[in-house]
């Protein structure tokens, strides 16, 4: 009977010994971050509520991507253009002021994407959208010149003839409300796999849809882990129901960049083998995949008309400072002839082709997607366009041109608004690699920190845009672009890690909604107001993008 007064005690000790040391662990945690120089200046700007230790953590935990948007507008209500954040150590501050993001934006010190772009990893590798320092410098000055405008001049007749494809598909749709950014999702593939690939349908699986699907959900997991704190560490995420999930989307995701990779390697080698054979190399040129600049002035003048009020970049200086003649090859093969003379490897090419083939797809998807329903919701403008479409094709069936696309100019107004409210890419995030003092009340940002560029709410600031939730494609006629910052419409970034694809995005959505437009009249039952919105890496529409059509002119869609 002695021995349980002394089990008692001693499992009392353990007990008190154990709280003692947890508590201290508490001080010592507390006191490590809540007393860090980070969060100290982190405190310093407007802020939410928060806990000891973990900070804001669990302001987002187990919340929905369609939340997310809600929350932000509610925070970015209360709060203003900049709101700081912490997660134990770890400093996030959300910019909307275009004077504080150019700041960040246009710096060569800040070119760093922030630490949670490493979930891509296993989907893109260390490419483009990811890498930094000298591999990224390297083959940016490399893919840039690949979406030359004078090889995106040559992609128009395939943006066009599988544009006219989707209007053949979308017959049977008519009359019906459908989900439009399934089939638009399929086609954004088909055209990219066509183009900067260079690989034809013929030596294709017809595998874009399932790609796009997969891409689709991807997103969704990889968004997730971003906000929700469950399931950031890889330790947790293995044990959640999404890594299986993961590991089936990939297969679905690489098998169709696989082939596409083996299939253009294959057409390359054969192009440098009949070359050989013939001894003139100029007689096999594929049409998407090179271009010589004859006449360069020329090209100049033809590209004048397509600069919009946008932050210049490396992308400009290459369609400008062209001189002489100059032979421009397409991405794909540019990366296969680049692996010949040791300059690529083949994980290089399997990690930009990865990365091309998402950025390159979801983001024209989602844009046309957003176009088609805004245009349905507002037929005096949709009106608007079909009087342009009608001005510059008249009656008639032919295709269109690089010359057409010219002249769509409200329809690229209206591309530019559906942008503006409506941009792919909802926010950027950018590591901080030393302290920044910000415009607006003279902020001091510490290193280290996440900056979260969010130009989803920097397009509806009331300053820059009137009434900024209207959507108003005259917000881009000439004079009014003018007036505004220019970092107060970065739908495709802005500085240094701008988009190399913006000007074959916007070539892409002007024939791609041009041939629908021009077969087709768009209505829809929602208002843009009613959209809900579904904040994934891509912007989305939590509801569909439901639409109907009717067709406008019957012959037409016979072609």
């Amino acid at each position: 009977m002695d021995v349980i007064p002394v089990t008692s005690s001693y499992f009392s000790f353990m007990i008190s010994s154990l709280l003692v040391v947890f508590a201290t662990a508490l001080i010592a945690a507390y006191y490590y971050i809540e007393t860090s120089r980070a969060v100290r200046l982190i405190k310093k700007l407007p802020s939410p509520p928060h806990v000891p230790i973990l900070g804001h953590s669990l302001i987002t935990l187990k919340a929905s991507p369609e939340d997310i948007i809600e929350k932000g507008l509610e925070y970015y209500e209360k709060y203003g253009t900049v709101i700081g954040v912490y997660l134990g150590t770890k400093a996030v501050v959300f910019l909307i002021d275009p004077q504080d993001i150019e700041i960040i934006l246009s710096s060569s010190v800040h070119i760093d994407k922030s630490q949670d772009y490493q979930f891509f990893k296993p989907w893109l590798g260390d490419g483009l959208l990811i890498t930094t320092g000298d591999k990224w410098r390297r083959h940016r000055k490399v893919i840039a010149p690949t979406f030359h405008m004078n090889i995106l001049k040559t992609f128009v007749p395939l943006f066009y003839e599988n544009s006219i494809d989707l209007v053949q598909r979308l017959r049977d749709q008519i009359g019906k409300e459908f989900d439009c950014h399934d089939y638009l999702s399929a086609v954004t593939v088909d055209i990219l796999t066509e183009t900067a690939m260079g690989v034809r349908k013929g030596g294709k699986k017809k595998t874009g849809f399932d790609y796009a699907m997969a891409v689709m959900k991807m997103s969704d997991i990889l968004h997730r882990r971003h906000y929700d704190v469950s399931l950031r560490a890889d330790i947790l995420f293995r044990f959640s129901k999404f890594a299986k999930l993961q590991e089936k989307l990939l297969s679905i995701i690489h098998s169709l960049t696989n082939s596409v990779i083996k299939e253009k390697a294959r057409d390359v080698e054969e192009k440098h083998a009949k070359n050989q054979q013939q001894k003139e190399p100029q007689n096999d040129k594929l049409m998407e995949s090179s271009v010589m600049t004859k006449n360069t002035e020329s090209a100049k003048n033809n590209t004048a008309n397509y600069k919009l009020h946008y932050v210049r970049d490396d992308l400009d200086d290459i369609d400008e400072n062209d001189i002489g003649d100059k032979k421009r090859l397409a991405f794909l093969e540019m990366m296969l002839e680049l692996k010949k003379v040791g300059q690529m490897t083949d994980e290089e090419i399997w990690e930009e082709v990865n990365t091309i083939m998402f950025e390159g797809h979801d983001t024209t998807a989602a844009g046309s997607s957003f176009a088609l329903c805004a245009l349905g919701s507002h037929p005096d403008i949709q009106a608007r366009v079909h009087e342009e479409l009608d001005t510059i094709f008249g009656d008639s069936d032919r295709q269109c041109t690089f010359q057409d696309t010219l002249e769509m100019k409200y329809l690229e107004r209206v591309i530019l608004e559906t942008l503006r409210l409506f941009p792919p890419v909802p926010l950027i995030a950018r590591q901080l690699n030393e302290d920044v003092k910000i415009v607006t009340n003279n902020y001091v940002l510490p290193k280290s920190t996440t900056v979260l560029v969010v130009q989803f709410l920097t397009h509806r600031i009331d300053k820059y845009y009137p009434n900024a939730t209207v959507f108003n494609p005259d917000n881009f006629l000439p004079e009014k672009m003018q007036q505004r910052h220019y970092y107060a419409y970065i739908p495709f970034s802005a500085g240094p890690r701008s988009c190399v694809g913006r000007k074959y995005a916007m070539l892409k959505l002007k024939v791609l909604l041009s041939t629908i437009l021009r077969n087709y009249r768009i209505t829809s039952n929602k208002s843009i107001d009613d959209f809900q919105l579904r904040g994934d890496i891509i912007l989305k529409r939590h509801d569909g993008f439901k639409i109907k059509i009717e067709p406008r002119k019957s012959g037409l869609i016979n072609q």
